[in-house]
Protein backbone atom coordinates (compact mmCIF):
# COMPACT_ATOMS: atom_id res chain seq x y z
CA UNK A 1 0.00 0.00 0.00
CA UNK A 2 1.30 3.19 -1.28
CA UNK A 3 4.97 1.27 -1.41
CA UNK A 4 5.16 1.22 2.65
CA UNK A 5 4.17 4.97 2.90
CA UNK A 6 1.44 4.50 5.37
CA UNK A 7 0.36 5.25 8.82
CA UNK A 8 -1.15 1.77 8.96
CA UNK A 9 1.98 0.24 7.45
CA UNK A 10 2.75 -2.83 9.54
CA UNK A 11 6.61 -3.47 9.39
CA UNK A 12 7.35 -5.42 12.04
CA UNK A 13 6.17 -8.90 11.31
CA UNK A 14 6.14 -11.15 14.54
CA UNK A 15 6.63 -15.22 13.71
CA UNK A 16 6.91 -18.12 15.92
CA UNK A 17 10.28 -18.94 17.20
CA UNK A 18 9.64 -22.87 16.23
CA UNK A 19 8.44 -21.81 12.67
CA UNK A 20 10.83 -18.74 12.14
CA UNK A 21 13.33 -19.92 8.63
CA UNK A 22 9.86 -20.64 7.15
CA UNK A 23 8.68 -18.04 7.78
CA UNK A 24 11.79 -15.60 6.89
CA UNK A 25 11.94 -17.90 3.31
CA UNK A 26 7.86 -17.01 2.42
CA UNK A 27 8.38 -13.86 3.14
CA UNK A 28 11.54 -13.36 1.06
CA UNK A 29 10.27 -14.91 -1.59
CA UNK A 30 6.62 -13.05 -1.57
CA UNK A 31 9.33 -9.81 -2.01
CA UNK A 32 11.66 -10.55 -4.36
CA UNK A 33 8.33 -11.57 -6.50
CA UNK A 34 7.07 -7.77 -5.97
CA UNK A 35 7.04 -6.37 -9.29
CA UNK A 36 8.71 -2.40 -8.54
CA UNK A 37 8.44 -0.10 -11.44
CA UNK A 38 5.85 3.36 -13.16
CA UNK A 39 2.88 3.39 -10.87
CA UNK A 40 1.07 3.78 -14.72
CA UNK A 41 1.75 0.62 -15.01
CA UNK A 42 -0.65 -2.19 -14.90
CA UNK A 43 1.60 -5.12 -13.86
CA UNK A 44 3.20 -2.32 -11.01
CA UNK A 45 3.33 -3.42 -7.45
CA UNK A 46 5.57 -0.92 -5.61
CA UNK A 47 5.85 2.42 -7.25
CA UNK A 48 8.35 5.29 -6.14
CA UNK A 49 8.58 7.00 -2.69
CA UNK A 50 7.00 10.51 -2.96
CA UNK A 51 9.78 12.07 -2.87
CA UNK A 52 14.25 12.22 -3.15
CA UNK A 53 14.31 13.44 0.27
CA UNK A 54 12.22 9.57 1.50
CA UNK A 55 14.32 7.52 -0.79
CA UNK A 56 17.12 8.54 0.83
CA UNK A 57 15.59 8.09 3.97
CA UNK A 58 14.55 4.75 3.73
CA UNK A 59 18.24 4.34 2.15
CA UNK A 60 19.99 5.20 5.54
CA UNK A 61 17.52 2.66 7.53
CA UNK A 62 18.38 0.37 5.84
CA UNK A 63 22.06 0.91 6.09
CA UNK A 64 21.58 1.48 9.33
CA UNK A 65 19.91 -2.22 9.43
CA UNK A 66 23.26 -3.72 8.22
CA UNK A 67 25.70 -1.92 11.00
CA UNK A 68 23.10 -2.51 13.71
CA UNK A 69 23.77 -6.46 12.72
CA UNK A 70 20.23 -7.44 11.31
CA UNK A 71 20.34 -9.53 8.62
CA UNK A 72 19.32 -8.73 4.77
CA UNK A 73 17.39 -11.51 3.42
CA UNK A 74 16.65 -9.33 0.42
CA UNK A 75 16.66 -5.91 -0.69
CA UNK A 76 18.98 -2.84 -0.13
CA UNK A 77 19.64 0.40 -0.75
CA UNK A 78 20.44 0.64 -4.51
CA UNK A 79 18.36 0.90 -7.37
CA UNK A 80 15.91 -2.00 -8.28
CA UNK A 81 17.39 -3.96 -11.26
CA UNK A 82 17.15 -2.67 -14.48
CA UNK A 83 16.31 1.31 -13.59
CA UNK A 84 18.50 3.62 -13.29
CA UNK A 85 16.34 7.22 -12.48
CA UNK A 86 13.41 7.78 -10.09
CA UNK A 87 13.26 7.64 -6.18
CA UNK A 88 12.29 3.36 -6.05
CA UNK A 89 13.40 1.70 -3.45
CA UNK A 90 13.79 -2.94 -3.81
CA UNK A 91 11.66 -4.20 -0.79
CA UNK A 92 13.55 -5.25 1.74
CA UNK A 93 13.62 -7.80 4.17
CA UNK A 94 15.67 -7.66 7.51
CA UNK A 95 15.57 -11.07 9.88
CA UNK A 96 17.48 -11.79 12.98
CA UNK A 97 16.04 -8.82 14.16
CA UNK A 98 16.13 -7.42 18.16
CA UNK A 99 12.87 -4.84 19.19
CA UNK A 100 15.87 -2.92 20.79
CA UNK A 101 16.95 -2.07 17.13
CA UNK A 102 16.08 1.53 15.59
CA UNK A 103 14.46 -0.40 12.18
CA UNK A 104 12.23 -2.18 14.28
CA UNK A 105 11.39 0.69 16.58
CA UNK A 106 11.22 3.59 13.95
CA UNK A 107 8.34 4.50 11.28
CA UNK A 108 10.19 4.10 8.36
CA UNK A 109 7.47 4.98 6.12
CA UNK A 110 9.07 2.62 2.76
CA UNK A 111 9.18 -0.95 1.68
CA UNK A 112 11.11 -2.81 4.62
CA UNK A 113 9.96 -5.59 6.32
CA UNK A 114 11.85 -7.16 9.77
CA UNK A 115 11.05 -10.46 11.13
CA UNK A 116 11.05 -10.92 14.91
CA UNK A 117 10.83 -13.99 16.28
CA UNK A 118 8.58 -14.84 19.40
CA UNK A 119 7.82 -17.53 22.25
CA UNK A 120 4.50 -17.54 23.02
CA UNK A 121 1.56 -15.46 22.79
CA UNK A 122 2.43 -13.81 25.78
CA UNK A 123 5.62 -12.88 24.24
CA UNK A 124 4.39 -11.49 21.06
CA UNK A 125 1.57 -9.65 23.16
CA UNK A 126 4.87 -8.45 24.86
CA UNK A 127 6.96 -7.20 21.66
CA UNK A 128 4.09 -6.06 20.09
CA UNK A 129 3.79 -3.26 22.84
CA UNK A 130 6.72 -2.68 23.16
CA UNK A 131 6.83 0.21 20.66
CA UNK A 132 5.93 4.16 21.69
CA UNK A 133 3.40 4.02 18.73
CA UNK A 134 -0.09 2.00 18.55
CA UNK A 135 -1.93 2.72 15.63
CA UNK A 136 -2.56 -0.29 13.68
CA UNK A 137 -1.68 -4.49 13.86
CA UNK A 138 -2.85 -7.85 13.02
CA UNK A 139 -2.32 -11.58 13.65
CA UNK A 140 -3.28 -14.11 11.66
CA UNK A 141 -4.47 -17.81 12.59
CA UNK A 142 -6.71 -20.57 11.89
CA UNK A 143 -8.38 -19.92 15.74
CA UNK A 144 -10.78 -17.37 15.75
CA UNK A 145 -10.61 -17.29 19.31
CA UNK A 146 -7.29 -17.19 20.02
CA UNK A 147 -6.18 -14.42 17.59
CA UNK A 148 -8.93 -11.92 19.13
CA UNK A 149 -7.84 -12.91 23.00
CA UNK A 150 -4.45 -11.54 21.28
CA UNK A 151 -6.35 -8.59 19.27
CA UNK A 152 -7.79 -7.45 22.68
CA UNK A 153 -4.28 -7.83 24.53
CA UNK A 154 -2.16 -5.93 22.30
CA UNK A 155 -2.51 -1.64 22.92
CA UNK A 156 -3.60 -0.10 19.80
CA UNK A 157 -6.29 2.02 18.20
CA UNK A 158 -7.02 -0.94 14.87
CA UNK A 159 -7.02 -4.57 14.45
CA UNK A 160 -7.52 -7.10 12.03
CA UNK A 161 -8.06 -10.61 12.54
CA UNK A 162 -6.81 -12.23 9.58
CA UNK A 163 -6.00 -9.05 7.73
CA UNK A 164 -4.34 -6.13 7.58
CA UNK A 165 -6.41 -3.39 9.38
CA UNK A 166 -8.19 -1.78 6.54
CA UNK A 167 -10.09 1.31 7.42
CA UNK A 168 -13.72 1.43 7.35
CA UNK A 169 -16.19 5.40 7.78
CA UNK A 170 -18.42 3.45 10.27
CA UNK A 171 -16.14 2.33 13.08
CA UNK A 172 -13.88 4.64 14.51
CA UNK A 173 -10.18 5.19 13.26
CA UNK A 174 -7.24 6.23 15.63
CA UNK A 175 -4.09 5.40 17.61
CA UNK A 176 -2.70 5.36 21.66
CA UNK A 177 0.51 6.37 22.82
CA UNK A 178 2.34 8.66 20.22
CA UNK A 179 0.06 7.42 17.44
CA UNK A 180 -2.11 10.46 18.24
CA UNK A 181 -5.24 10.88 20.50
CA UNK A 182 -8.95 11.36 19.36
CA UNK A 183 -11.08 9.04 16.89
CA UNK A 184 -12.33 9.92 13.18
CA UNK A 185 -15.47 8.17 11.48
CA UNK A 186 -17.62 6.39 13.16
CA UNK A 187 -20.39 7.76 15.75
CA UNK A 188 -16.94 8.78 17.89
CA UNK A 189 -15.63 10.94 15.37
CA UNK A 190 -18.72 12.31 14.78
CA UNK A 191 -18.89 13.29 18.61
CA UNK A 192 -15.82 15.48 18.61
CA UNK A 193 -18.01 17.83 16.51
CA UNK A 194 -20.80 18.02 19.11
CA UNK A 195 -21.19 19.46 22.58
CA UNK A 196 -23.22 17.44 25.14
CA UNK A 197 -25.82 18.97 27.60
CA UNK A 198 -26.32 17.80 30.60
CA UNK A 199 -30.38 18.39 31.96
CA UNK A 200 -30.68 17.69 36.08
CA UNK A 201 -34.30 17.75 36.60
CA UNK A 202 -36.48 17.52 39.94
CA UNK A 203 -40.00 16.64 39.75
CA UNK A 204 -42.10 18.83 42.18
Amino acid sequence: MNGGQACVAQTRVLVPESRYDDHVDALAAMLQALHVGDPFAPATQVGPMVSRRQQHRIRNYIELGDKEGARRVVGGSSMPTGMERGWYIRPTLFADVDNSMRIAREEIFGPVLTVIPYTDDTDAVRIADDSEYGLSGSVWTPDLDRGIGVARSVRTGTFGVNEAYSMDPSAPFGGVKMSGYGREFGPEGLDEYLETQSLSVVAH
